[in-house]
């Protein structure tokens, strides 16, 4: 398949240069179903990009549709702020029945403003407020977000570079193996705790990604995990898990952390909470964490009410019991397998990733943005992460059939060859 670019002349004219995705694929999009998306033209996309994670069950998933078009057909209420709505209150049921009650996890539920950052910005407020200190812990490489308190703890220079004032009260740690297994895990962050001389104050929070998306995706071990939240217990800080582009069953569990066995204090959710890739997030907390007066942190599109439809649809449908993870956990040994067999063929390059989240790591590092590219020419959407964008992203839909699964590791397979 020859691919040439369309005039973009009105993008070009009117929209700001800070538009991304749409420079790595120079299509203009019209029609999406499942796996596929579709240019103007005709051209056919198979999607590995799933609207970086917000689509983890497909475009215009045919059950999520069928329940938006029912409620938008009967007049259901399309705003709803914070008001109490039938459309509410299924999504908390079937987030209960279906989540929250099988994983015994205590959480209150609260909707911040609909998008992932809002969602970070609202934990950290919250655990500022609870312990009464301004200290957040963050990760290297983490990502959390744009807006000024999510940037804050973040790792990538590029992203803080854009806040344009100084980016205060976060301090970085290193993320699990970022001294290649040389040191043991949080020392450094111990030591630095209990030394009175360390300079480091005393921190509210830790807020931690158990699979870091943007920042190459690096995976936390369990054990790792398991030891940053008894360090947590330990030192009297909260631990806040951003399970925004991780959760909602992209590592196989619904919640990313449920392999370690851990609880976090506070976790955040958005992208494929709503299923259907329409805004959405939440703030999950522990009981006795709610703090909050009347009104302290809202958002006018915090009661997008289309989104708790098909949200409350996706839960009924994928998450009453536990064939969606099985799934999900089959389709990443398929993927591992296709990205063993590149690496297997081509020096230079290493994978790693969980579930349906993976990474395929180029030495020569501007390596990774050709393949991109190549891709794209042959049909399949895929990104880059990392620091220098030498990774490259794999994050199908959880719903990818086996076949279109095959057929994009194929595809991946030969950008790969033809970029060597």
């Amino acid at each position: 398949m020859t691919i040439t670019p369309p005039a973009l002349s009105v993008f070009e004219a009117l929209e700001s240069e800070v538009r991304s995705y749409c420079r790595g694929w120079p299509a203009v999009f019209d029609r999406a179903q499942g796996s596929h998306m579709f240019d103007e033209d005709g051209h056919t996309y198979l999607d590995f990009f799933a609207g970086a994670g917000s689509l983890n069950y497909g475009h215009n998933n045919p059950v999520l549709k069928r329940a938006l078009i029912d409620y938008i057909e009967r007049d259901g209420v399309t705003h709803g702020l914070d008001m109490s709505t039938t459309a509410k209150r299924a999504f908390l049921e079937s987030f209960q029945n279906n989540i929250l009650r099988p994983r015994d996890l205590p959480y209150k539920v609260m909707f911040p403003g609909p998008t992932g950052t809002n969602a970070v910005e609202a934990a950290l407020k919250l655990a500022r407020k609870v312990k009464g200190r301004e200290s957040i812990v963050s990760f290297t490489n983490a990502f959390h977000g744009m807006s000024l308190g999510s940037l804050a703890v973040t790792g990538n220079a590029f992203k803080r570079a854009g806040a344009g004032i100084p980016l205060v009260h976060g301090t970085p740690m290193p993320f699990d193996n970022y001294f290649d297994g040389t040191i043991p895990d949080f020392l450094w962050f111990e030591r630095l705790l209990e030394d009175q001389g360390s300079g480091l104050n005393q921190p509210a929070a830790v807020i931690v990604e158990t699979v870091q998306g943007e920042g190459g995706i690096n995976v936390a071990r369990p054990e790792w995990l398991r030891a940053l939240a008894e360090l947590c217990e330990r030192q009297d800080m909260l631990l806040i898990v951003d399970d925004i582009q991780m959760g909602c069953g992209r590592t196989g569990a619904f919640f990313s952390f449920e392999e370690a066995g851990i609880t976090p204090d506070i976790v955040t959710v958005s992208k494929s909470i709503s299923g259907y890739g329409m805004p959405m997030s939440l703030a999950l907390f522990k009981p006795e964490l709610d703090v909050w007066e009347p009104g302290e942190h809202n958002g006018t599109f915090r009661g997008n009410n289309p989104a708790f439809v098909t949200a409350a649809a996706t839960l009924d449908t994928y998450w009453a019991d536990s064939q969606m993870e099985k799934q999900t956990l089959a389709r990443g040994e398929q993927v591992e397998q296709g990205l063993r067999a590149i690496c297997e063929e081509q020096s230079g390059t290493h994978f790693r990733g969980r579930g349906l989240v993976w990474g395929l790591e180029f030495e020569d590092k501007p390596r990774a943005s050709a393949v991109c590219k190549r891709a794209f020419e042959l049909g399949l959407l895929v990104e880059t992460s990392g620091p220098e964008s030498e990774v490259v992203k794999l994050l199908p839909a959880l719903t990818i059939s086996p076949d279109d699964l095959d057929e994009g590791l194929r595809t991946l397979a030969r950008a790969v060859r033809e970029t060597a």
